[in-house]
């Protein structure tokens, strides 16, 4: 069984659990709420992913 590794950025610091964390699939890539481990995950795929990443960065 693989495990699956969340993590969050380094520069949201200590946000009060306010922050997403990210984790690699074989074909995806998880989001999920900090806050809410147990909670719903989105999966996308990896391009959908960073296309959203840029966007955000705009």
């Amino acid at each position: 069984m693989d495990v699956i590794t969340w993590r969050k950025a380094q520069q949201s610091g200590d946000q009060g659990g306010a922050c997403v964390e990210v984790a690699r699939f074989p074909s995806a890539v998880g989001v999920r709420d900090s806050k809410d481990p147990n909670g719903p995950r989105l999966l996308l795929t990896p391009r959908t992913f960073h296309t959203i990443l840029n966007d955000l960065k705009r």
